[in-house]
């Protein structure tokens, strides 16, 4: 199953319904549009979700389980929320293929020691594999936006979470080192108990753009409860 998030006028979506192997569902919050994609696309009659994106659960379209994939254009004011939305179904979204602003795209994709490293790289490169296709330029679309866009696909990995263990620790522990970016962890990460017997020599040093998606999984699993 595949939800299209946001199809607007259909411009994506009219390549998605020709595929034979795509069982395919769209979100589209705007009222003027649910009608409009009917009459273009017949076939999308009884999957249209005249809903926010954000209030979706996709488990009432995906039921038992069944995984699923998310592709789209998405808004760029919420499309860091979208991501969000993805890790909170990362159970069944075994792929999101999506259009983000460039810095977005940037920050999802990038490794660490890179100054657009943050919480979105962390967070999703702990359960997905992050790719950044290619750079879509303004002049792409009509109306130009003001703004440079990306393509970033998400593919979901086991390759980390199994080392996890307490996923809201994990959450909790990259947040609190990227609220703090420019401190040291041992300023960031203050607050928190950690077994310093333990820890690898010096990376309380360290700030977090420094640190791997391992090297955070170690420290949120050595939180003192």
């Amino acid at each position: 199953m595949v939800f299209e998030i946001g199809p607007g006028e259909g411009v994506l979506t009219q390549y998605l319904v020709k595929r034979p192997d795509i069982d395919l569902r769209v979100v589209e919050i705007d009222n003027r549009l649910p009608e409009l994609l009917l009459r273009r696309f017949p076939m999308l009659e009884g999957n249209i979700i005249h809903q926010d994106v954000l209030k979706v659960h996709f488990e009432d379209f995906a039921p038992n389980n069944q995984p699923f994939s998310i592709i789209g254009n998405f808004p760029y004011n919420i499309s860091s929320q979208i991501l969000f939305k993805l890790l909170d179904y990362k159970d069944q979204a075994t792929q999101m293929i999506g259009m983000y602003q460039h810095e977005v795209a940037q920050r999802i994709a990038s490794p660490p020691k890179s100054k657009v490293y943050g919480i979105l790289s962390v967070l999703a490169q702990a359960y997905y594999t992050a790719e950044y296709l290619m750079m879509v330029d303004a002049r792409e679309f009509d109306p130009p936006p003001k703004v440079q866009s990306a393509v970033v696909r998400l593919q979901r990995t086991d390759k980390y979470e199994k080392d996890i263990l307490d996923q809201k620790v994990f959450k909790q522990v990259v947040k609190q080192a990227f609220n703090q970016r420019r401190k040291k962890l041992s300023n960031a990460l203050s607050g928190i108990d950690f077994d310093e017997t333990k820890l690898p020599k010096g990376i309380f040093d360290l700030r977090a753009e420094q640190l791997s998606v391992l090297d955070f999984i170690l420290l949120s699993n050595l939180v003192q409860k």
